[in-house]
C-alpha cells in the first residue's frame, strides 16, 4: 500500500469518527479535505464524496428504519423536490464541463458557502427549534410545499458541493416539523440523503468525476471510524463537539471563499 492510499484511509477514519461522534461532518469535512490536503480536483472530490455518502448513509438508514425512526412521508416529500433538482443540476454541470477551471471555481465557492451555512445550522440548531416550537403550526399543505422546496434546494446544493444533506437538512426539518421528535427528524433526513447522494453520485460518475480507488480507500477507513465514534458519542459532550466542528467549518469555508 502506498503512502497516498494510507493517507486516504486515515482521512476516512478521521471523518468517520467525527460523523459517529456528532452525526454530521461527512461531506462538509471530506470534500474540503480531499481538495485542500490531497489536491484532488473539486469535481472529483465532490463526485467521489457523494457515492461515499450514499454507501455510508445506507447503513445509517437501515439502523433508523429498524428502530422505526424514519418518517417516510417526509423523506418522500424531500425526494420529490431533490431528485428532479439533482438531475437538472448534473445536466447544467455537464453543459459547463466540470473539469474547466471556471467550473471548478464555482464548485469551490459553492462548497465554501455551504460550509458556512452548515456551521450556522450547527451553532443555532437549539435556538431554531425553540423558535419553531413557539410559532403556530402552519397548514399541512404549506408544510408539504415547503418540504418539497427544501428538497429542491438541497438537491442543487448537494449536487454542486456534496454538502447540505446533513446539518442543513436537519435544520430545515426542525423548523418545518417542530413537534416531531429529533430522532425521527435525523432518521428521515438520513433516509432522504441516500437517494439524493446516490443519484448525484451516479450523475458525477457519468461526467467522469468519480475516483473509485479513492472511494474504496475512504470506505476502508471510515467504517471502523464511524463505529468507534458512535461508541464514544454518549461519553463526550455533544454541544462542545458540535461547536468545535462549526468553528472548523467556518475556517475552511472562509478559506475556500477567500481563495476566489
Amino acid at each position: 500500500m502506498d503512502l497516498l492510499n494510507a493517507g486516504y484511509i486515515i482521512s476516512g477514519f478521521f471523518v468517520g469518527t467525527i460523523v459517529g461522534l456528532t452525526g454530521v461532518g461527512g461531506g462538509s469535512l471530506m470534500t474540503p479535505l480531499l481538495m485542500m490536503v490531497f489536491g484532488i480536483n473539486p469535481a472529483t472530490a465532490v463526485g467521489t464524496d457523494l457515492l461515499y455518502a450514499a454507501i455510508t448513509k445506507s447503513a445509517g438508514t437501515l439502523v433508523h428504519s429498524l428502530k422505526n425512526t424514519v418518517d417516510w412521508r417526509i423523506t418522500g416529500r424531500l425526494a420529490m423536490g431533490s431528485l428532479p433538482a439533482t438531475v437538472a443540476t448534473i445536466f447544467v454541470l455537464h453543459q459547463l464541463d466540470v473539469n474547466k477551471p471556471g467550473t471548478s471555481g464555482v464548485i469551490s465557492m459553492s462548497l465554501g458557502f455551504a460550509l458556512l451555512l452548515t456551521a450556522v445550522a450547527l451553532i443555532f440548531r437549539s435556538q431554531l427549534l425553540l423558535y419553531a416550537q413557539s410559532r403556530p403550526q402552519p397548514a399541512e399543505r404549506t408544510v408539504k410545499l415547503a418540504t418539497v422546496l427544501t428538497g429542491a434546494i438541497l438537491g442543487v446544493l448537494v449536487s454542486i458541493s456534496s454538502v447540505g444533506a446533513g446539518a442543513l437538512g436537519v435544520a430545515a426539518l426542525v423548523f418545518l416539523y417542530p413537534r416531531l421528535p429529533t430522532v425521527r427528524i435525523v432518521g428521515s433526513d438520513i433516509a432522504h440523503a441516500v437517494p439524493l447522494t446516490l443519484v448525484a453520485g451516479i450523475g458525477h460518475w457519468m461526467l467522469g468525476s468519480v475516483n473509485f480507488e479513492l472511494l474504496g480507500s475512504l470506505l476502508i477507513g471510515s467504517i471502523p471510524g464511524v463505529a468507534i465514534g458512535s461508541y464514544f458519542s454518549t461519553k463526550l459532550p455533544e454541544r462542545i463537539l458540535r461547536r468545535a466542528l462549526a468553528v472548523m467549518l467556518i475556517l475552511i469555508g472562509g478559506k475556500l471563499i477567500s481563495a476566489h
